[in-house]
């Protein structure tokens, strides 16, 4: 690397000692820790999958997102750094990474573009992405599970320009996307970004039934339940799930008829919330039919709940039965748990998927599938690197600031790139068992191309989109 030298200056004097900087040649970086995330990324397999021909400019996003630069312009200065070279898989480490109009070139083509146009060079594969996702999940098993719980939730993306598919969304008060998430508990199966007027379920049916078809290709004795709140509790939904065996348990919406079901056990709550003092529940469970909407009598478990000064009923629809899941149990165990996936989406936005600043829908689930993609790379760090001490807990944000953001200097000799860290650095000993347990290598999986770049002349057919 060719090394800046400067004249020394000097700074107000310590005491008897004076105070004096120069720039010696040395590279530093705050990205010490980012190595941490490369070997993830080994030992998942996960950007080689994604790209074609790419490789360089995805590293370099993914990483970027995950290092917490959110925007393409917060590239222009770490570009030169040469740690993000080595993440980037970079050969000539002193040529600067990707600049931001290179970088923005991967959201600019259109779906359907001519061949001729100045930006038809690259195009994604959404299909491909989505199957990645799962595929992903059913690796990160040892072995099968008995059963898994795949959690639907829908959010809001604030929008603040002109961009495709804007609508006013009046729960939330602003104009906004409002994408789904599928998880099931840490790792993330769907990132799907839909327009605002739309009901919260809209869609939920086909990508359930994308992924149920992929799991049971690889787990088919596996029970698969879907959990959800009452945004999710519609007939599509749930009969699709009777067809195919998959089981539900869904929030159901409040409404007289169900409240006139549980008055007895609301008496009971009531009367023992005033004999403590504190919130009394009791569980009770019906069969229950809407009058136009369902096409079938469900079973419903209810909690009846009084807390002081008023009533808190709450309702969920689930194909469970007693016998296996108990109504209390159904409503504290399995469904009260759906709040965990909340973080999930927080973390989320750890990562910027709240940065859908493009002009085109499909520019902006590129950018969410990208921010979908940082998370699955620290996921596999906490979950492969992290297991069975304390930073399995830690969220996305707090490995960023802790394990990732570490002062370091970074020495390039002819046979050797050395990364030196202060000996002040707090996380010294797990640091470096955490690079020695990520570094077990994975045999390399099948590529499944999602981003991919024309030959040099763009004279043949675009792919497909």
């Amino acid at each position: 690397m060719t090394e800046c030298n400067q004249t020394l200056f000097p700074f107000e004097a310590h005491f008897s000692r004076q105070v004096v900087a120069q720039f010696e040649g040395s590279w530093l970086t705050t990205e010490g820790g980012s190595l941490l995330l490369r070997q993830a990324d080994r030992k998942i397999d996960l950007l080689r999958r994604v790209a074609h021909r790419l490789e360089e400019m995805l590293a370099q996003r993914i990483y970027g997102l995950a290092l917490g630069y959110e925007d393409l312009n917060d590239h222009e200065q770490p570009r030169q750094d040469p740690l993000l070279g080595v993440l980037a898989g970079k050969r000539d480490l002193s040529e600067p990474l990707a600049g931001k109009s290179t970088l923005n070139r991967l959201e600019l083509t259109p779906a359907g573009s001519p061949a001729g146009e100045r930006y038809n060079k690259i195009a994604y594969a959404p299909e491909a992405i989505d199957e990645l996702l799962v595929t992903l999940f059913l690796e990160s098993h040892r072995k099968v599970p008995q059963s898994i719980v795949l959690d639907l939730d829908a959010t809001d993306t604030p929008l603040h320009g002109k961009q495709e598919a804007r609508f006013f969304h009046g729960d939330y008060n602003h104009y906004c996307y409002l994408p789904l998430y599928i998880f099931c508990g840490d790792p993330l199966l769907c990132a799907r970004l839909r327009p605002s007027n739309i009901d919260a379920s809209a869609g939920s049916r086909e990508e359930v039934e994308r992924m149920v078809t992929q799991i049971r290709k690889a787990w088919p004795h596996t029970q698969i339940i879907l959990r959800a709140d009452s945004g999710f509790c519609r007939e599509e939904l749930m009969a699709w799930c009777e067809k195919h065996a998959v089981d539900y348990a869904f929030g159901f919406a409040r409404n007289p008829r169900l409240r006139r079901k549980i008055a007895k056990e609301m008496r009971q709550a009531k009367k023992e919330q005033q004999r403590t003092g504190k919130p009394a529940r009791v569980f009770s469970e019906f069969f229950y039919q809407t009058r136009k909407t369902w096409s079938q009598s469900r079973r419903v478990v209810a909690k009846a709940e009084q807390i002081p000064g008023k009533e808190n009923p709450r309702y969920v629809g689930t194909s469970l039965s007693s016998s296996a899941w108990p109504a209390q149990e159904l409503y504290e165990r399995l469904y009260g748990a759906r709040g965990e996936m909340e973080n999930r989406i927080k973390e989320q936005l750890s990562l910027f998927s709240d940065r859908m600043s493009t002009e085109s829908l499909r520019s902006n689930q590129l950018r969410l599938y990208f921010s979908s993609l940082a998370y699955v790379l620290v996921e596999a760090l906490r979950r492969v690197g992290l297991a069975g001490t304390e930073g399995a807990e830690l969220q996305v944000e707090t490995i960023r600031l802790r394990l990732l953001k570490i002062a370091a200097q970074v020495r390039i000799t002819a046979r050797r790139i050395w990364i030196r860290y202060t000996k002040a650095y707090p996380g010294r000993t797990p640091l470096s068992r955490l690079g020695q347990h990520c570094a077990v290598e994975k045999p390399p999986q099948q590529n499944l191309v999602s981003l991919s770049h024309p030959p040099v002349n763009y004279v043949s057919t675009r792919p497909k989109s």
